[in-house]
């Protein structure tokens, strides 16, 4: 995988014109919506400067853009890590490249190589967005799965603060199954999607280290990616006022080891 290269000014433009034209696409067909919290107004209003790890639940194949959109509103743009099919498609990819966003080659060894490229790019003080499941959630009913550690370790590596960002409605925009029929409904209906930002989370200070200490506990930083987890969660059910039926995500379908 190549070296992350920071997107230069002629790449803001065109992440400007894209964020334009994408947001008015999607604006056809759904509404986007972050909401504002009781003691989190500044954190419902914009994301810190700086490195920023991003998070989000993923329920919805139009989640990236959704997140990128939510992002944008929110003072940044973010560097997705995205499925390096994305990158194989014509036009779509170049303009992936082109907005800095980072493959992810899922499944294979080389997988965990995109957290080094995700290094790069914060080392730059970007904000780089991630969803720590992976992957869709397989729950049928929606819920996040428990995490994966790739986040965290992300954080320990760079010192960045990661920011959950929940989305509800994504999954009505663009669903699994009959995917033309549901956005040709939606351009009468338009469902809206609710997004809701939480604080900074200092993931250092959960594993009760010094800035740049090195920690080797797998145990620890399982611990630390549940607790992540559980804050994203936190949020997924003050927008959907239910209860997750696991506070740090639902065990994986498909039994995949989520420490991974």
């Amino acid at each position: 995988m190549s070296a992350w290269r920071r997107p230069g000014r002629s790449a803001a433009i065109v992440y400007a014109v894209a964020a334009t034209l994408v947001g008015t696409v999607v604006g056809s067909i759904s509404r986007l919506q972050i909401e504002q919290q009781r003691r989190r107004f500044e954190a419902a209003q914009r994301l810190p400067d700086g490195a920023v790890i991003v998070i989000s639940n993923h329920t919805s194949y139009v989640d990236g853009v959704l997140l990128a959109l939510a992002a944008r509103r929110l003072g940044r743009s973010v560097r997705l890590l995205a499925t390096s099919g994305v990158f194989a498609v014509p036009v779509v990819g170049t303009l992936a490249r082109t907005l800095g966003f980072i493959p992810v080659k899922r499944d294979t060894p080389d997988a965990s190589a995109a957290l080094d490229v995700a290094a790069e790019a914060l080392a730059a003080g970007e904000a780089v967005g991630l969803y720590p499941e992976g992957r869709l959630t397989r729950h049928p009913d929606r819920w996040p799965e428990r995490a994966k550690t790739g986040a965290v370790r992300l954080a320990m590596r760079s010192g960045a603060p990661i920011v959950p960002l929940a989305m509800v409605g994504a999954h009505e925009v663009v669903g699994l199954r009959r995917v033309v029929w549901t956005l040709v409904r939606n351009l009468v209906r338009r469902p809206t999607v609710r997004v809701r930002v939480g604080q900074p989370i200092d993931v250092m200070a959960l594993l009760a280290v010094q800035p740049n200490s090195r920690v080797e506990d797998p145990a620890a930083i399982r611990h630390v990616a549940d607790i992540v987890m559980e804050r994203l969660i936190d949020l997924v059910e003050e927008l959907r006022g239910e209860v997750s039926p696991h506070p740090t995500g639902v065990p994986r379908s498909d039994g995949a080891h989520a420490a991974r």
